[in-house]
């Protein structure tokens, strides 16, 4: 039974922690006195971002960059690259303005540089903290080489709706896995000392909620208790921010009626006064102009709000570059809030070091010597093989022999654009292999691959320039369907095995790739069913960028490995996976629906006051379909491996927790299988009894472990009061008495189970 005392910290809570920031005497001072010799018009420069025209993320273009550098009128560009070009534009700063005030220089450095690891989600499925951080701190390395000092990295929007495209830049629909990886990417990019030429400022985003957008269309609108706010949704960006992220980007989307970037409850009550954030905010792309579209004024009036509310750079957009002066004239804006905008602008330019030597990061040796490297190649081909999940493997179909002929069929075979999926903006297109490339290059004359298109990727050929574009195209047969796959079987004929790469192509996921039908596309689907009518082995190799609907696929297909888009190494490292050089150990970040009607589906979600009976397939007055099971295809945390681990029952070292205690809880792993392997071992708990609806589980901790085969490890983990708490009605971070279950297994649904109490 629940008690009526609660314990509860006041003071220092996970997400509402008020913190005063240290401040720089040093700093202070030289910003103070520079910010003296400094016109209103050169301090509202400073708040302008514009493009620099590589890699453009949206529809406007900025113009007249050269003279409003001259002119003191930029304070950052982005989207440009290499140590020439952004010097010669730093020069202009320091050279030809007034003051030689320098630039900051950022770009979307999201899953690497030019050495592309596996999108954020493929990342995520690792589970795997130390090669995440690592994956960021090659990107950085990369980066800086090139010129970058600043990256709108990571994105931490927690996404429970698979329609919306940019699940796949985030890592998934957990709470406690997204915040770990937050903090990871954040150490990863910005190192030990930001003003170090190899370190990259990192811009927590999408400040806030963005991924719980209505209807899983992008930009969509958002609606949101606090409750759930607080619980689910904020904790990543505040262990981004914990970890020490030097700036945040504002989201589209609004929050509670106010678009994030004329909110003031969030970017100033929020993260400056109860997080103690002291860095800078930056919009999002055109974020300020996009204002008036939601219907908050005209550009004048939209920028003066944005300001207000904790907005102190402007990206791309111009609006407070030509409507602040007339606002301060006109009393609508304060010299006071264009100065803080200013000096944290500047004070972002100084922890990069960027006053002591403008040129740091122009280094061209460096980006001769510390891009695309051998080193970085091969981690990145080792991340990708640990990121690829094995969803289905009846009857041992993988690991392949290296012998014979494997036919390679399929529309995502031979497209070198489309491996490092999307979000590669730097990535170097031309030298990334292909599947097919790869896939020779690693087995040499061990394995003869045969290849063939089999299909288009869409039959709906506008649908499917809308789906390649950036470059990312993939060719297209305009025979009849039934010829094109008539010749592929001919091509398979001869195969010993066939290998079928299908799915997604990199930009059918991404911004702006919301998608209401989450099936292999159709003509696809039915390239897979004639192949699969050939009586020879068939394995999947699945290309996404967000969870599919598989249930088709995995009513027929022997052998399906999910490689999302795993980057530049994408096609040597789906060999080893498909040979048993790597076995695979990948865990899912988020849920597989059966159907797009079960979206949103997750595994932490709240009870009902009325449940299904466990293992029930339909009750009436239930909460259930009438068409459909409850269930998941494949559940959060879920992976196969060509080894099988078994998990012994939970073993707790005391059943009654009080404060200031921990119970460890252990579980013996074996290897039964005829493979080494890694496995994910996940820890859950539930609240049974507490003041609000709790979810039926939520995830607390992991280890990715190494078995030899045959091999046993036990497995602890330490519970304390805090992994108890959680945001009451009142927004108090507290842990109430109770009782709690406990859950360790192989995923969110194949656990054993123990229950302890809370005094």
């Amino acid at each position: 039974m629940r008690k009526i005392a609660i314990w509860m910290l006041s003071v220092a809570t996970t997400c509402s922690v008020s913190v005063k920031a240290q401040t720089d005497p040093k700093m202070d001072s030289f910003i103070s006195g520079l910010m003296g010799k400094m016109t209103v018009e050169e301090k509202i420069g400073q708040l302008n971002l514009v493009t620099g025209g590589e890699a453009v993320t949206g529809s406007v273009v900025s113009t007249g960059v050269e003279s409003k550098i001259k002119a003191g009128q930029i304070g950052g560009i982005f989207s440009m690259s290499s140590p020439a070009k952004i010097r010669a534009a730093q020069e202009l700063a320091v050279n030809n303005s007034r003051l030689g005030i320098p630039i900051i220089f950022g770009m979307d450095v999201i899953h690497g540089y030019k050495t592309m690891f596996p999108i954020p989600l493929g990342l995520a499925a690792t589970w795997d903290m130390n090669l995440i951080r690592e994956s960021a701190r090659i990107a950085a390395v990369e980066a800086t080489a090139d010129g970058l000092n600043w990256t709108f990295s990571p994105m931490v929007d927690i996404s429970r709706d698979p329609r919306w495209g940019r699940i796949s830049e985030g890592s998934g629909e957990d709470t406690y896995l997204s915040a770990r990886i937050a903090s990871e990417m954040v150490k990863g990019y910005q190192g030990d000392d930001l003003a170090a030429n190899n370190t990259l400022m990192a811009c927590v985003k999408h400040f806030a909620l963005y991924g719980a957008a209505e209807s899983g269309r992008d930009y969509n609108t958002t609606d949101m208790s606090l409750h759930r706010m607080y619980n689910e949704y904020l904790p990543p960006y505040k262990a981004a921010l914990d970890a020490g992220a030097g700036t945040v980007m504002a989201s589209f989307n609004d929050i509670n009626g106010v678009p994030a970037t004329a909110n003031k409850w969030l970017l100033t009550d929020l993260l400056r006064n109860q997080w103690g954030f002291d860095g800078m905010v930056v919009t999002d792309y055109t974020g300020i102009n996009e204002l008036v579209d939601h219907g908050l004024g005209n550009l004048q009036t939209v920028s003066a709000r944005a300001l207000q509310a904790g907005v102190h750079m402007d990206m791309v957009g111009e609006g407070f570059l030509t409507t602040l002066k007339q606002s301060l004239d006109e009393g609508k804006v304060s010299p006071a809030e264009i100065d803080n905008a200013c000096r944290l602008v500047l004070e972002t330019k100084y922890k990069l070091g960027l006053f002591d030597d403008p040129y740091r990061y122009c280094n061209e040796k460096r980006a001769k010597d510390n891009i695309l490297t051998p080193n970085h190649l091969a981690k990145a081909r080792e991340v990708a093989a640990k990121s690829f999940v094995l969803l289905k493997n009846d009857q041992q179909t993988l690991p392949l022999k290296k012998s014979g002929i494997i036919a390679l069929i399929g529309p995502l075979a031979d497209t070198r654009a489309n491996m490092p999926g999307t979000w590669s903006v730097s990535a170097d297109l031309a030298n990334t292999p292909s599947l097919l490339e790869g896939m020779r290059a690693a087995l040499g004359d061990k394995v003869k691959v045969v290849h063939h298109l089999g299909a288009n990727l869409l039959s709906d050929a506008q649908y499917q320039e809308r789906a390649t574009m950036f470059g990312r195209t993939i060719p297209r047969d305009e025979r009849p369907e039934q010829e094109i796959i008539a010749e592929a079987l001919q091509v398979a004929k001869s195969a010993d095995v066939i290998v079928a790469a299908l799915g997604e192509s990199s930009e059918m996921s991404g911004e702006s790739s919301s998608r209401t039908d989450l099936d292999i596309p159709a003509t696809q689907k039915r390239l897979l069913e004639a192949l699969l009518q050939t009586g020879k082995p068939v394995v999947l190799v699945l290309f996404a960028g967000r969870p599919l609907t598989l249930t088709w696929e995995n009513e027929h297909v022997p052998a399906i490995l999910n490689v999302w888009f795993g980057g530049t190494e994408t096609g040597k490292a789906v060999a080893d996976v498909l040979f048993g050089d790597v076995n695979p150990s990948g865990k899912l970040p988020a849920t597989f629906p059966q159907n797009v009607g079960q979206i949103p589906l997750y595994y932490s979600a709240k009870t009902t006051g009325r449940p299904l009976a466990e293992g029930a397939w339909f009750q009436k007055f239930r909460s259930n379909y009438l068409d459909v099971t409850n269930e998941p295809l494949f559940p959060f945390g879920y992976g196969l491996s060509y080894s099988s681990f078994t998990y012994s029952d939970i073993q707790l070292s005391q059943t009654n927790l009080s404060p200031g205690e921990k119970i460890t809880a252990t579980v013996t792993v074996k290897n039964n299988g005829a493979f080494d392997g890694e496995e994910v071992v996940q820890l859950y708990l539930r609240d049974i009894y507490a003041s609000i609806t709790r979810p039926v589980k939520e995830l607390k901790g992991f280890q990715k472990i190494f078995l030899k085969k045959g091999e046993s490890r036990k497995v602890s983990f330490e519970i304390g009061v805090d992994d108890l708490k959680f945001y009451n009605n009142e927004l108090q971070w507290v842990a109430e008495p109770g009782d709690f279950k406990l859950f360790i297994g192989a995923n969110s649904r194949d656990v054993k189970e123990a229950q302890f109490s809370f005094n």
